[in-house]
Parts: structure tokens; sequence; C-alpha cells
């Protein structure tokens, strides 16, 4: 603020620079949505690697179509990941019940993963403290989750209590600091202090179930509730989609890409669709392109065919997967490398973990796919399989779009999410010049940082990309209304999709 002078001398006055500086948003945060062994239902819950996934929902389960696609992407040079399980009732017991001695408990979500919990009580408190234990009700829970190779997960949950308004009430303490069991009931006046026991397990009748296979309604779940797609609205940031098949033998439904796309358009993210599992080769693919998939969105890709892996839960059998979680971890493994800016397809986008691929196609097949806007999956010599395709689901050449190729609309949706958040500082500023040269300023300079790391045509920033915010931009009307008009021009990098070498003999070439 400025300084008041009173006295006679020097006075220091530190006046603001007006640079906010503009971050760049991550660009391969992906998010899953599927069913899975265990872990929360309709939540968002961030991880960032496979060892994450396996503590929190149960890891490779053959049931879950998810938990594969989430295997690929770490091993394709994925991140962070965003997983939200989804979980349909079959009507009968959703959670595990454990009836330890008078304390009640149940499986901290639903799932038959909890019927391999047990749990003991114990009293183990030295002697100096015997009599304040026992008039604060206190006792020690031991929880373990054990399946066939032993113990898998295990929680000792030390001096808890049944005394109302304890600081360790156990219901409490279960809720947040327990990831195996919740206090199944509530905590009144009278109610006891559990005694000894040693190993409970659950009882044949108070087993967990782990539901039928989600089906659209699950996924599409409810905007105002936040479940199913939905539930991605209790996380901050999300750039890519995936939605593996809701089982082994059942795609994910026209529904619920729709929905899907819609979403993904409406959080900046970018959607990637496999396969149906009926293109079994280039012929039903070329039609299904087109009978499949209603919506040609721009902020959608499809890449085939699926690939053929061995599965781990089926005694090492081939079978076949379909490619999202993998195509994802090479979106991710390419961001990092070369830049959102860079097509994630070319002889670097190598499909690690992945022997074969279900259809094996040629030159001339890719040739009829490719103009339609089907990413293929391509097996090289030398190279091994790798993606051969970079368009999203508005490449069909027909369509003759802007956003054809996938880093265009990717780089767009970087850059708009990045100054989104960027410039929210601008609200309620006084919309006059100064504030339009910080814009200029602040803009520039992010956008200028994007040019010196290559990820625009030109040779010059004024080829690259120009930052308009001034008196013709914004009128006087506009500011009546309390409008900042910002205009950002960019020249996007296209992808080298064909390359075309020109030979000539030299005939009759004559020595000077």
């Amino acid at each position: 603020m400025p300084v008041t002078p009173t006295y006679p001398g020097v006075y220091i006055e530190e006046i603001p620079s007006g640079v906010r500086t503009i971050t760049g948003v991550a660009t391969s945060i992906t998010a899953f949505i599927g069913r899975t062994l265990r872990g929360p239902v309709n939540e968002a819950i961030t991880i960032n690697n496979f060892g994450d996934f396996e503590r929190a929902f149960g890891g490779l389960w053959k049931e879950s179509t998810l938990s594969y696609a989430v295997r690929d992407f770490y091993l394709n040079g994925g991140g962070q990941a965003i997983i939200v399980r989804l979980y349909k009732d079959k009507g009968n017991e959703k959670k595990a019940k454990l009836k330890v001695g008078e304390l009640n408990l149940e499986a901290a979500n639903e799932g038959s993963w909890g019927n391999n919990l047990q749990a003991k009580i114990d009293h183990d408190f030295p002697p100096t403290e015997n009599e304040k234990a026992q008039n604060d009700k206190l006792f020690n829970l031991t929880v373990a989750l054990i399946n066939n190779d032993g113990v898998q997960q295990i929680e000792l949950l030390r001096g808890v209590s049944t005394k109302l308004g304890h600081p360790r009430q156990v219901d409490k303490v279960l809720e947040a600091e327990s990831q195996l069991v919740r206090f199944d009931g509530t905590i009144a006046d009278n109610t006891a202090r559990p005694a000894v026991i040693s190993d409970v397990k659950v009882s044949d009748n108070n087993q967990g179930s782990d539901g039928d296979a989600p089906d659209a309604t699950e996924y599409t779940g409810n905007q105002g509730q936040k479940t199913g797609i939905y539930a991605l609205e209790k996380a901050d940031l999300f750039n890519l989609l995936c939605i593996p098949p809701f089982s082994r033998d059942k795609d994910v439904s026209v529904a619920v890409w729709n929905t899907a796309a819609s979403y993904c358009k409406q959080r900046r993210a970018f959607l990637l669709i496999d396969p149906p599992k009926t293109w079994t080769d280039k012929d039903k693919a070329k039609t299904g392109i087109n009978t499949d998939f209603v919506d040609k969105t721009e902020n959608a890709a499809i890449f085939f065919p699926r690939l053929r892996q061995s599965d781990p839960q089926s005694d090492g059998q081939i079978n076949d997967f379909v490619p999202c979680g993998a195509i994802a971890g090479i979106f991710a493994r390419t961001d990092t490398q070369r830049g959102i800016w860079k097509a994630p397809a070319g002889l670097e986008a190598t499909l690690l973990g992945v022997p074969q691929l279900s259809v094996s196609l040629t030159d001339a097949e890719n040739g009829e796919l490719n103009p339609l806007g089907v990413n293929c999956l391509r097996s090289f010599p030398a190279s091994g399989r790798i993606v051969w395709g970079s368009r999203t689901l508005r490449g069909d050449d027909r369509l003759a779009s802007e956003w054809k190729y996938i880093p265009v609309r990717r780089l767009a949706l970087f850059l708009e999410e990045s100054l989104y958040r960027g410039t929210q500082w601008v609200v309620f500023e006084p919309n006059d010049e100064p504030l339009w040269a910080q814009i200029r300023l602040n803009i520039g300079a992010f956008m200028n940082n994007l040019f010196r790391q290559g990820a625009f045509q030109g040779k010059t920033p004024a080829e690259a990309y120009f930052v308009k915010c001034d008196k013709e931009t914004t009128t006087q009307n506009d500011i009546n209304l309390g409008i900042v008009n910002i205009v950002v021009g960019y020249a996007p990098l296209k992808p080298a999709e064909f390359v075309i070498l020109k030979f000539q003999q030299m005939a009759g070439q004559i020595a000077t």
C-alpha cells in the first residue's frame, strides 16, 4: 500500500510486479471406472502405482476388466490414476459381518473379500494402567485379512474404547484409521467393555457378496448424487478416461460411451474407446465405426484391435484384453518424454507386456481403417507391437475437422485448462488497460515457454502464437457488462502422418 510520509527521512515501498506465473496442468492423469475386488464405491481414489491399486482395490481379479487395464497402464509408463469402483447389489448381504464377542464389526466396503477377515481382542496393558483401562473400557483390537497365501494385511488398534465420548471411541477410530472394518451399530452409555477373545472368523451366515457385473445404470450414475461417471466430480482434475468392458463377455454400451464423451467435453478431458468384442477382423471394424458409435466427438479416439496377453488369473492362458489401459500409459509416457504436442504413436509408442494382437493388420487394411478415424495397433518386425494411428473420432477424412488429430486436440484441452486455472485472479479486478497489460504479460510468458519447448509451429513467437487483450477485444459495452475478453491464438503442430519419398533416375548426365 502507498506510504504516508509523516517524518523527514527515507521511506521504503514495495511495488507489485504484476507477474502471476501460470503453471501448466498435468496432462495424463487417467480415470478408470468399473468393477474391482474391493475398495470404496462411487469414490474417486487417487493412486500412483500398481502397488497402491493392490492395497486399496485388491489387485488383479478375474471378474474385473478394470484391474487388467490398470496393470497395462503402469506397464506402459502410466503415472497418476483415479479409480472409481462400481458395485451392483445382488439383493443379498453386501458387506461381510464379524461378531467379535460383544463387538459387532463389518467389512469397510462391499465384496466377498471381507469373508477372509479375522479379529481378536486383548487387554494387554501395563499393570500400572490396568485400572484406568478398565474404567475407560479400553481394549486392543487386531484385525487381519487372510487369504489362501496367508496374511495379506493386518491392523493393530491399541487402546480403543467403548466409552461414549472417549477420545479413542472405537467406532470413530475405525472410521479414521482402519482400511478393513467399521463398527456396526452405535456406541451407547451402557456399551460394555468387550472381553478377551481369540481369533474370530466371519460366519457362514454373515458372508459378503461381490454382487453382479455393473451395467449401464451403474456406469451412467446420477450427477446430483455424484455416482457412476459423475463420481469424478469429486476429483479436481483428470485428463484421460478409460471405461473397460462391463465384464469379459459384455462390452460397454453406446449409451455409456455417449454419456462419457459428453462428460469429457464438460471436464476438458479425452476419452479412450475400446473396440467391441465383435470386431474380429478389418471388415467388422470398418462397418462398426459408423454403426456402433453415435457421437463422433473430437474428445475421444478408438484403438483397434484388442491385445492378446497371458492371464495370471487363468493359469497363464492367453486371453484378449482391451487396449485402453496400455494406450493411456503410452499417452503418459509420450507426454513425459516428448510433450503433449507429440502424437502418441510411431516406433517409440511400443506396447509393453503385449506379445500378440487379436487381429493382425496389413498396410492395405490399415489404409482402409485410418481414413475412417480408427487408430490401428500393428505388429512390426524388430519394433514389436506399436500404436500406428493418432486420430480422434472426428478424424474421418470426410468430416474435414480441425480436430482431426489427437495431439492437436489434447494440446487445445491443455491450454484451455491451464489458462482457465491460471487466470482466476483476474475476476473482480478493475477492468482497464493496467489489467489488460498484466493479462498479456502473464499469458504471453506461458505461451512463450511452450514455444521454446517446441509446442507450436513457427520460427519466431510472432509466427507461433498471439495474445490479445485490449480495447479492441473488450469494448466499453463489455466493460459495462463486467466482461474482459482475452483472445489467444496458436499454430499447432500436425503429425507427419504420411511420409512420401520421391525417387528419380539420373539419365544422360554428362560430366563437364
